[in-house]
């Protein structure tokens, strides 16, 4: 595969990971209005952890938001294995933050799980296009090269003068 393909393969994901982190949030009370005015939380503080935890989330997403940049504008393979690389770093952290806190911060499990399904695919993702890809194997060796003949026979018969030709006469008798 090449790298405009694989890069072009993953633009959905891209946009994926990068909007899926949003539900997650939006689980924890932090919806258009802003942190601290979703249940659970009486006053419009939040708890402190999920002042950091919006700043983790932030962080993944503006790394995923800088890798569509980068595909959209063609960046090279070499480029976009950099920023996946930061983009997997920054929801890394989210993910092991929001795993050690999620009963102080009130996330749900079911979001913890969901990022971490999400963390998983962002690490094949990152393998897929931080590998040099896949080197052309070379041709297995044919009957005809251990032979030493050639691999398309020559033709034997003379033209105009075969079994079916009837354009010039009967095929049935011999000229």
């Amino acid at each position: 595969m090449t790298a405009v393909t694989m890069s072009r393969a993953l633009l959905p994901i891209l946009a994926a990971l990068t909007v899926s982190v949003i539900p997650a949030s939006a689980q924890m009370g932090m919806g258009p209005a802003g942190p601290g005015a979703g249940p659970g939380w009486p006053s419009q503080q939040p708890p402190p952890c999920i002042a950091e935890f919006v700043k983790l989330r932030e962080a993944v997403e503006k790394t995923g938001l800088a890798a569509k940049a980068a595909h959209d504008k063609n960046a090279t393979r070499e480029q976009m294995c950099e920023i996946i690389k930061t983009f997997a770093a920054a929801e890394e952290k989210m993910v092991k933050y929001a795993d050690v806190n999620a009963t102080s911060c009130g996330i749900p499990a079911e979001a913890v799980k969901q990022m971490k399904g999400n963390h998983v695919h962002t690490a094949l993702i990152r393998k897929q296009v931080c590998s040099a890809g896949p080197a052309a194997a070379p041709a297995a060796p044919t009957l005809s090269d251990a032979l030493g003949t050639n691999a398309s026979p020559t033709p034997a018969t003379k033209a105009g003068k075969g079994t079916f030709e009837t354009l010039t006469g009967n095929p049935l008798t011999t000229q």
